[in-house]
């Protein structure tokens, strides 16, 4: 991916996030959160400490649009502290040609869905819990942390599956 668009990607998910997705709240408890797949798709040869600032940046961004104090940029460094060593849990990233980025090509369909799901779920647990910063209604906090976790994953692979229909060849008919 070239970095004009991971630059699209960043701005597309942050506008995304903020003027639509972070207005949905279903039922009043689930509240998706997409903008995770900015992190997910930035380069796998990324150095690991501009993936921990831009994951930040990105968090910053999120927090400042929607007056969060810092809730969205603590789960996102987090987020993007621990995505390169997960990521050396299912591919080897040595055997990769430069600038590959995560995708259901790459790591194939089980890992990837595995790789999305730990990055959505360790995101997720560190926002709710931020958030609540109480035991009150222990309940309340578990559903919506659930709930969230598997919308925003759906989401993410409805995404990454609108991205995979892009990589296909074209081959003319003769």
């Amino acid at each position: 991916m070239s970095r004009f668009r991971e630059i699209i990607y960043f701005i597309a998910f942050v506008l995304l996030q903020t003027l639509v997705i972070s207005r949905i709240h279903l039922f009043g408890i689930v509240t998706p959160f997409v903008y995770i797949y900015v992190i997910m798709k930035f380069r796998i040869d990324l150095a690991r400490s501009g993936l921990i600032v831009l994951s930040f940046l990105l968090g910053l961004i999120i927090d400042i649009f929607s007056n969060t104090l810092g809730l969205h940029a603590a789960a996102c460094t987090l987020t993007g502290f621990i995505r390169n060593p997960l990521l050396h849990q299912f591919v080897d990233i040595k055997e990769l040609p430069d600038r590959s980025i995560p995708s259901y090509r790459l790591f194939g369909f089980g890992k990837y869905i595995r790789y999305t799901l730990i990055l959505v779920t360790v995101h997720h647990i560190i926002l709710f819990l931020i958030e609540s910063f109480s035991f009150y209604q222990p309940w309340l906090v578990f559903i919506r942390m659930i709930s969230s976790i598997l919308l925003s994953s759906l989401l993410i692979f409805i995404f990454e599956a609108f991205n995979l229909g892009n990589k296909r060849k074209w081959k003319p008919t003769d």
